[in-house]
């Protein structure tokens, strides 16, 4: 493949919810584009983007997959990446480094919930849309319709460049609103197309020039002066209202018999965005003060969005080249990490097909395999520049489990695959709670964590099992309390004595436990304090009551007593220990709960079913919005009853809604609840 110009590449997502025919318009487009001469099959596993076991497995898309065609002069690269929910954030990758997001929305369910998602995304990176209605060939569709709910939830300016004019089983006509064509498919999926003019188009192209001349003050004033704009003009026009999101363009396709995507094509090849049209990115110094850089810098500039390990081609990093040419046997500097990389081979990807290439121009999208201390967010510069492109913001994990191993001795290795695939996927995140005695990890998902926990029994050989993970109580006081403690020890030999009087006293919620002294006279000696520190901070650690930390407490050293032999820092200590104790279960203590805000998004018709759930669960309605469609449903629900909630939402709403969760703050566990807490951990305990 040859090297392509910056003007001359088309950098784009292909986005969209689950079920849409994503990775079969990434098909298609390699068909119009003649890199295969038969599309492949979604449900047989031979597409171009679904080629790892897991995907073929499911039948749904689970990595985001880079490809790449050369057509009408130009370089597209476009990335097809997952719609089901639980991988969805794999486009975030792709949206970041793109230059136009594809959204494609099913025919006939029209914008779902993983559509306004994706789009919202896109938005805040400031990436144009196209959008591609797919599925014109399936029963009971309409396309007026499915138009209708992108109007409703993306605003007037979303308009259609082709219509289709024979929806249903044997769709294969468009009218070409632009060119004012009819075009007659081929509907062998080879994308080819005979065309004839149609006057039945002429109202639709008149209200797209009027659209596009509403994006440039100049070219309004000349449509308003003379009725028409020279094809200059519109291609110009065009081409800045896509920037600018003065028109939001969409296109009637059936990916799976390749009927119109190649007038989707054509348009993105025409008046495309390319890297030329956003040239500089924004780089944070180690200062962290901000610098520009700039496509026509002389030093290359490389973004990882994407790292992956492909088994016999080892670790493989998807980047896009911000700045400077780029060649084998390039020394670059990762400022991320302040390491060295050398780069060997540079590969142009086409699902699984790597093409090593000489040389790569700015704005374009490659991979490097087995990078030493690179992974993804990570930036690496030539020269001087001491900068790095600012990270993915990825969304938070919704789902835990709690991870154990069945095999003895294979915690290290466990440990290391915990590591590198949070490396590859950093929505993939895990803990070592050690308040908790348990390794917890969290994702988008329950099939998130499956796939994720596949990958690690395949590749590092070991045996798992996943559970419920416990809760991250807390242990608190209501009232003031004291004790007196002493500690004496007798059995030969040195002795230990020490006496310990302290008070207690509730503070404020999230305040943190408090030690001080308030020694009078000479009874103790300051030198134990310390030691009596110690000591509680120990039984704040360990948990009194439950065996979950204490929080919000004021501890008072007010007196106690020494011996001139037998005391000492350890007999301190244990008094300190016990006094704190006593003291505590004196004070009314009680269970603090972690109470989470979830926020959900689903369809009107599933509003009853959710909130009926959330009721269920202890839940709080703290408010409710509308965004387009969707109903946004805020409260406040236990941490203690959101155990797989995302996977019940999907059941519920028959996989059209999704939620977030952040921790909102803690409260008092109900008294029935927290009895059968510490009657089950104490329990425990004896065992």
């Amino acid at each position: 493949m040859k090297t392509y110009s910056s003007e001359d590449i088309r950098n784009f997502a292909i986005v969209g919810h689950a079920s849409s025919g994503k990775t079969m318009l990434a098909e298609s487009i390699e068909a119009a584009a003649g890199a295969i001469n038969r599309l492949g099959s979604v449900e047989a596993g031979t597409t171009m983007s679904d080629y790892h076991d897991a995907e073929k497995e499911r039948q749904i898309s689970i990595n985001a997959t880079p490809l790449c065609v050369e057509y009408g002069g130009k370089k597209l690269n476009f990335i097809d990446t997952p719609g089901y929910l639980d991988f969805m954030a794999e486009a975030l990758g792709p949206l970041r480094v793109c230059d136009a997001a594809m959204v494609v929305i099913n025919a006939t369910n029209g914008v779902e919930v993983g559509t306004t998602k994706v789009w919202d995304w896109s938005r805040k990176l400031g990436v144009p849309h196209i959008v591609a209605v797919n599925g014109l060939d399936k029963e009971h569709v309409n396309f007026d319709t499915a138009l209708a709910s992108l109007r409703e939830n993306f605003g007037k300016k979303v308009m259609p460049l082709t219509v289709p004019m024979n929806v249903g089983p044997g769709f294969n006509q468009v009218m070409d609103v632009l060119n004012k064509k009819l075009i007659t498919f081929e509907i062998d999926g080879s994308g080819k197309f005979t065309e004839e003019d149609c006057a039945e188009a002429e109202d639709l192209h008149t209200e797209l020039i009027e659209l596009i001349a509403e994006s440039d003050d100049s070219l309004l004033e000349k449509f308003f002066e003379e009725g028409n704009l020279t094809e200059e003009e519109l291609r110009s026009g065009l081409h800045k209202a896509l920037q600018a999101e003065g028109l939001i363009p969409v296109f009637a396709t059936s990916a799976t018999t390749n009927v119109g995507v190649t007038c989707l094509m054509d348009f993105i090849a025409r008046y495309g965005s390319s890297p030329a049209d956003h040239p500089v990115s924004k780089g944070i110094k180690s200062d962290e003060s901000e610098t520009e850089i700039n496509l026509t810098d002389k030093n290359p500039v490389l973004f990882i969005y994407k790292t992956m390990n492909e088994g016999h081609v080892g670790s493989q990093s998807f980047f896009k080249l911000h700045a400077g040419t780029l060649t084998p046997g390039a020394d670059l500097k990762n400022t991320t990490h302040k390491s060295s990389e050398r780069i060997n081979q540079i590969h142009v990807l086409n699902g699984k097909d790597r093409v090593s290439v000489d040389e790569m121009a700015p704005g374009d999208l490659g991979a490097l395999v087995k990078l030493k201390h690179t992974h993804t967010c990570d930036t690496l510069v030539g020269g001087k520049l001491d900068a790095a492109l600012p990270p993915i913001e990825f969304p938070g994990a919704n789902i835990h489990f709690a991870l154990r191993s069945k095999g003895k001795g294979d915690e290290d290795k466990i440990a290391v695959g915990l590591a590198a695939l949070h490396e590859e996927d950093p929505t993939f995140i895990y803990r070592v709670d050690g308040d908790l005695h348990q390794t917890v990890i969290s994702g988008q998902g329950e099939l998130h964590l499956k796939v994720i926990c596949k990958r690690l029994e395949e590749r590092y050989h070991v045996e798992i099992e996943l559970s419920e993970p416990r809760v991250p109580l807390r242990e608190a006081i209501t009232i003031p309390a004291e004790s007196k403690y002493r500690h004496k020890k007798q059995s030969g030999g040195a002795g230990q004595f020490a006496e310990v009087w302290m008070r207690i006293e509730p503070r404020e919620r999230d305040s943190g436990v408090e030690f001080i002294e308030s020694l009078v006279g000479q009874n103790v000696s300051r030198s134990f304090v310390p030691s009596v520190r110690k000591g509680v901070t120990q039984a704040c650690t360990e948990g009194i009551i439950a065996g979950y930390g204490v929080v919000d407490v004021k501890v008072d050293f007010y007196d106690g007593k020494e011996h001139p032999v037998d005391s000492k820092d350890m007999a301190f200590q244990i008094a300190g220990k016990q006094a704190f104790r006593e003291a505590f279960k004196a004070a009314k203590p009680c269970l603090l709960e972690p109470i989470m805000h979830v926020e959900i998004m689903v369809p009107e018709e599933f509003m009853g079913a959710v909130m009926g759930d959330l009721n269920s669960r202890r839940g709080k309605i703290q408010g409710m919005d509308t965004d387009g469609a969707f109903q946004v449903v805020k409260a406040h629900v236990p941490q203690m009853d959101l155990y797989k909630y995302s996977t019940n939402l999907r059941s519920l709403t028959e996989g059209r809604g999704l939620h977030t969760e952040a921790l909102s703050h803690y409260e008092n566990m109900p008294r029935e609840m927290e009895q059968k807490v510490i009657a089950s951990n104490q329990s425990n305990g004896e065992e």
